[in-house]
């Protein structure tokens, strides 16, 4: 779509904020850090490790700043956006540690801030402030929605809901999208229907049947206060790309509640969150996409990819920080390696590495870092050698969550088991090679899986004294020093 005048406005908006933020961080030395993850991730899971890692002395032997003694102090501070929800860590902290519940999903944006009191390399005291920025991936999957027209939207949404096995879960909203035409006169009650019949349809998308990522826009399943609004009361349609709709037409409605969607709720979300990132960590669950099938890989690689595409990546420059700031770090997690034997982490990583390929081609000649790490921000999981008969096969010992169930046998939450999670390939390509490349819960029985991944609740941790436990985790350390290793220098 052309450079419009609002754009331009955008533009000016962001330029100015910059300024602002850069003044008051000249003197107060600030990173955002961005953490984001498309559904299940574990974004609240790892936002409250780090932070009771750091504040509460947590095992970083990775974390060079920490391990060597170097940082003095970490503490919570109150946040600087008056308008944003405060990250509710002691709640995700206690449900955590005493009720061994993992918290409840990111469904909007919240921010904590951590001062960090730490000594240079050449001995001289600094303070480093870290805002941390919580918010659903689901939200970013809406960016490219500012450079669509609802043309061009409804063609590729269309495009997507027919292909397998997404064609089976959209067979009603497609039944009731057969009977619309467009230029009929706008009607509330059929817009109402179609909107609620396209949610359906997303949010069947989302069940861990079948894990698909790439569902904008994301507000339809995490709705909030704009549950019912006309912003979010609108759907695809069958429509040509260039054409224009008649006035007083469905179309037309549907056209500017598409409009209304991106002033209310993508552009405010650009401008004054995602804009201002520093720093930034995209948690993937790629455990959950095995689990599924390879239809369910291939959309996470899809959507990894989009990601990717959204942010402004290059290296912070002088310039950039005044004028419009860029990401010069962002980190791809693979979360929930706790659920795989250590043997598999690295096969884990190259998985997730090979899914982010081709995106992070794309941007390899802008200066900006781009990682990847198998990590798990708590870890669930202890390992174990389990006999076999005459073998001995390297497992986990865990308690999985009531309800999950494998080989027939359904577990109470309660009582702690060994499952041999089996091995991920040597050679993550053939996993990507056709929809025939491993068989996952979306195309038949769980016992009929090439891999089947349980969900397990956080350990039981044993307090000294009267200090609270600490947290163990996998490779949480080598996420801070990548994302922050180099500002504590």
């Amino acid at each position: 779509m052309a450079f419009s005048f609002q754009d331009m406005v955008e533009e000016a908006r962001l330029s100015a904020r910059a300024l602002i933020d850069y003044g008051e961080h000249f003197f107060n030395p600030t990173v955002r850090l961005g953490v984001t993850g498309l559904s299940r991730a574990g974004k609240t899971v790892f936002i409250t490790a780090l932070i009771h890692g750091l504040t509460r002395g947590g095992r970083f032997p990775v974390f060079e700043a920490y391990a060597s003694g170097r940082i003095a102090r970490a503490h919570l501070a109150p946040q600087p956006d008056d308008a944003v929800p405060r990250f509710a860590y002691e709640t995700h902290l206690r449900a955590l540690v005493e009720e061994r519940h993992w918290p409840t999903s990111t469904v909007d944006i919240s921010e904590l801030r951590l001062v960090i009191d730490y000594q240079r390399h050449n001995g001289a005291d600094r303070t480093l402030t870290l805002d941390i920025v919580d918010y659903p991936g689901e939200w970013l999957l809406d960016l490219p929605l500012l450079q669509k027209s609802y043309e061009q939207w409804s063609v590729e949404s269309l495009a997507l809901s027919r292909e397998a096995p997404r064609a089976h879960l959209a067979a009603e909203w497609h039944a009731h999208l057969a009977t619309l035409r467009p230029e009929a006169r706008e009607d509330e009650q059929a817009t109402l229907t179609a909107a609620k019949l396209f949610t359906d349809y997303l949010r069947a998308c989302r069940d861990e049947r079948f894990a698909m990522s790439l569902l904008p826009p994301g507000r339809f399943l995490m709705p909030g206060n704009l549950a019912g609004s006309p912003a979010l009361t609108f759907a695809p349609l069958d429509v040509p790309v260039g054409a224009q709709a008649p006035d007083g037409s469905l179309w037309a409605m549907m056209v500017r509640r598409f409009e209304a969607y991106k002033d209310v709720v993508v552009r405010p979300f650009f401008r004054d969150h995602f804009a201002r990132l520093d720093r930034q960590i995209v948690l993937a669950d790629a455990l959950a996409a095995f689990n599924s099938g390879p239809e369910a890989l291939h959309d996470l690689e899809a959507a990894l990819a989009g990601i990717l595409d959204c942010f402004n990546i290059g290296r912070s420059t002088l310039l950039s920080s005044l004028f419009r700031p860029r990401i010069d770090r962002i980190l791809f997690a693979a979360t929930k390696a706790d659920h795989l034997h250590h043997s598999s982490h690295d096969r884990l990583e190259a998985v997730l590495r090979r899914a982010v390929t081709q995106a992070v081609a794309r941007a390899e000649n802008t200066g900006a870092a781009i990682d990847v790490v198998a990590l798990a921000a708590v870890r669930a999981t202890r390992e174990a050698q389990v006999a076999h008969g005459r073998d001995k096969l390297p497992s986990i010992l865990g308690t999985p969550a009531a309800g999950e169930s494998a080989g027939g046998e359904f577990f109470d939450g309660n009582t702690e088991v060994a499952t041999f999670p089996g091995d991920l390939p040597l050679d993550p390509e053939p996993l990507f090679n056709g929809t025939d490349a491993f068989r996952g819960l979306a195309t038949g029985a769980a016992e009929k899986s090439d891999f089947r991944f349980l969900r397990f609740r956080p350990p039981k941790l044993e307090r000294e004294g009267t200090d609270e436990p600490t947290l163990p985790h996998i490779r949480l350390d080598r996420a801070l020093q990548f994302l922050i290793g180099d500002k504590l220098s």
